[in-house]
């Protein structure tokens, strides 16, 4: 007895779509790769520390741009948020290498 399958009808996949999301796996997953190969090969340090404030304000605009479609939008809107994070992002690197400066003063090195 054979069932009669009524099953949605598949439509012809968009290559341009998949291959735009098969572009953007691609980068962050190599932008993750380098995070793990310095994560691994360098020591502590304000170095690791800047690259890895870098590497992950990287993937967060591109995942904002590509999947918010933010990259879509007018530039006003755009520099709107980014302004601000870069603010944002050259605090925290300044409060950083302050800090440090300030436990290297009081530990005596």
């Amino acid at each position: 007895m054979e069932q009669e399958t009524k099953g949605l009808e598949v439509i012809p996949a968009d290559k341009a779509k998949i291959k735009k999301i098969w572009t953007v796996t691609g980068i962050l997953f190599l932008a993750t790769v380098v995070e793990f190969i310095i994560a691994f090969t360098m020591g502590p340090g304000m170095l690791k520390t800047s690259i890895f404030i870098v590497l992950t304000i990287f993937k967060a605009f591109y995942i904002i741009g590509e999947f918010m479609h933010l990259s879509h939008e007018q530039k006003g809107l755009i520099w709107s948020i980014i302004a601000p994070l870069i603010f944002v992002a050259w605090l925290i690197l300044a409060l950083l290498i302050q800090g440090e400066a300030i436990f290297q003063a009081l530990s005596g090195q």
